[in-house]
């Protein structure tokens, strides 16, 4: 067996948030030591893995893109494969290439307090010890979404296909296509291939909240003409942060005008023969789940163009020609696209122990929604629900850089969040306090978050921005241990 490699940082994932940690610990800390452990062979983690048709963001790219690298394109809403080069240019640009592991799936890290170390052991059986762990493989299954096993699904003649594995090869030209599902992946995917199927039918059991908006910025195109780049990309930035926390805090505080304003600006772009009751009037309130959002009114455009069409309604069973609705009424389909939602795994299904007790993340509660009581020198990075994913992203790793910075001023080997301060922080909430289906599948599954701070995980970019800049790192609640102590931490939640 080969001898374990050691960095300082050893970072999981190659995605967006594993590219920007890489980045952020650069700048904030060129002299440590790193490498990025990436399970697949390429760089851009969800971005590289879903290649189904019109594949884009729902965030805009000012605050979706880092904001050391400012977004240059002028699309504000980026479809996939311009994300995809973005991710990669800034990775060589900033040389994290070369830090790349690629092929090594983590498959389970062991903390040991005497040593002050992790060892990270991956699927093919490379060893590395480290001695800060940061996983920012996000938390969405990169083996399979969630399927749903329909009756009467090996009866369907035509192709059965799922969003996160688009068959390269797939030909919708022409044929009759049945997209089940009303998410994100749903809305995009419908206005997407009606461009060249026959007709495309939306088959949802419940309705999703959608909201339009320009696929451009027009206010950020005149911002970037008269400053200059990097200024500009402050400005556009900090814009559509207060723009989108206002959005969001709106909604929350009158849901009801919010939902009502969205199903009028929705009724408006329909064609007298869709009645936006019940296709667009979901049975909760605003940002109870994420909005879909629709650039430039896509999918309403298809609708009104007769090349595609919504149905609500609930699925009875496949049969040969397509789908038997409970209503009686069927829809043939040639293709059926199962978007039938995500599947969640927390810490990329890796096995986690300290000093040889197991961590079951369905047990932890999320100090800063980051790390974890009695658990050292790990960090989880995820993003914001509500808001662009990197924004939160890009935060916790500036929060990882000011961590380390203060371990090596006190001569720290270890740091970990008190375990007693998280039972003592309220009842556990899901971390991602959301009603969706696919979260509520994986809740008990999930790190929970408390109901104080810092065991709260607030969606609101502005107080995380003031808390993770500027509070003191030792808050009284993070614990700190030197290697000569040979102290256990407790795992204990």
């Amino acid at each position: 067996m080969s001898a374990a490699e050691h960095v300082d940082v050893l970072i999981v994932g190659a995605g967006l948030s594993g590219v920007g940690a890489a980045c952020r610990l650069q700048e904030r800390l060129p002299g440590k030591t790193y490498a990025v452990l990436e399970a697949r062979d390429t760089i851009g983690g969800t971005w590289d893995l879903f290649r189904y048709p019109g594949i884009r963001s729902d965030s805009d790219m000012f605050t979706l893109g880092y904001p050391f690298r400012p977004w240059k394109d002028p699309k504000a809403i980026a479809d996939g494969p311009s994300i995809l080069s973005y991710i990669r240019s800034t990775a060589s640009a900033h040389g994290v290439v070369e830090r790349i592991r690629f092929g090594h799936r983590v498959v389970r890290a062991s903390w040991s307090s005497p040593d002050a170390l992790w060892t990270v052991s991956t699927e093919h059986g490379a060893t590395f010890t480290c001695r800060f762990l940061y996983l920012c493989s996000g938390y969405y299954s990169y083996e399979s979404g969630h399927v749903v096993d329909f009756p009467g699904r090996g009866e369907f003649a035509g192709e059965i296909v799922h969003p996160q594995h688009w068959p390269p090869a797939l030909d919708y030209t022409g044929k009759q296509v049945v997209v089940i599902g009303s998410g994100a992946t749903a809305v995009t995917l419908v206005p997407a291939m009606a461009a060249q199927a026959a007709r495309v039918t939306m088959l949802q059991r419940s309705p999703s909240y959608v909201v339009a908006r320009p696929g451009k910025d027009a206010l950020a195109d005149r911002i970037r003409a008269l400053l200059p780049e990097k200024l500009a990309h402050r400005v556009v930035r900090g814009k559509n942060v207060v723009m989108g926390t206002l959005f969001f805090q709106l909604m929350r505080r009158l849901p009801r005008r919010a939902a009502q304003a969205l199903r009028d600006r929705v009724a408006a772009q329909l064609p007298a023969s869709i009645p936006v009751d019940p296709h667009f009037v979901p049975s909760y309130d605003p940002w109870d789940q994420r909005l879909c959002l629709v650039p430039d009114a896509d999918l309403f455009r298809a609708l009104r163009s007769g090349k595609a069409d919504i149905v609500t309604d609930r699925i009875a069973r496949f049969t040969a020609s397509g789908v038997l609705l409970e209503s009686g009424r069927s829809l043939d389909a040639d293709i059926i696209v199962t978007a039938t939602g995500l599947r969640l795994v927390a810490f990329g299904g890796i096995a986690l122990s300290v000093d040889g007790r197991a961590i079951s993340p369905g047990d932890q509660r999320a100090y800063k929604g980051m790390m974890f009581g009695g658990v050292p020198n790990l960090a989880w990075c995820v993003g914001y629900t509500n808001n662009s994913w990197t924004l939160r992203a890009d935060l916790t790793s500036q929060y990882v850089c000011r961590l380390l910075a203060y371990l090596d001023r006190r001569g720290y080997a270890y740091c970990a969040p008190d375990a007693a301060s998280a039972s003592a922080a309220g009842r556990p909430r899901p971390i991602v306090d959301l009603a969706s289906g696919y979260i509520k599948r994986a809740a008990s599954d999930l790190p929970k978050q408390g109901e104080r701070r810092p065991w709260m995980m607030r969606q609101n970019y502005l107080l995380d921005l003031a808390d993770m800049r500027f509070t003191r790192v030792d808050d009284g609640v993070m614990r700190f241990g030197r290697a000569e102590d040979r102290a256990a931490v407790s795992s204990q939640p």
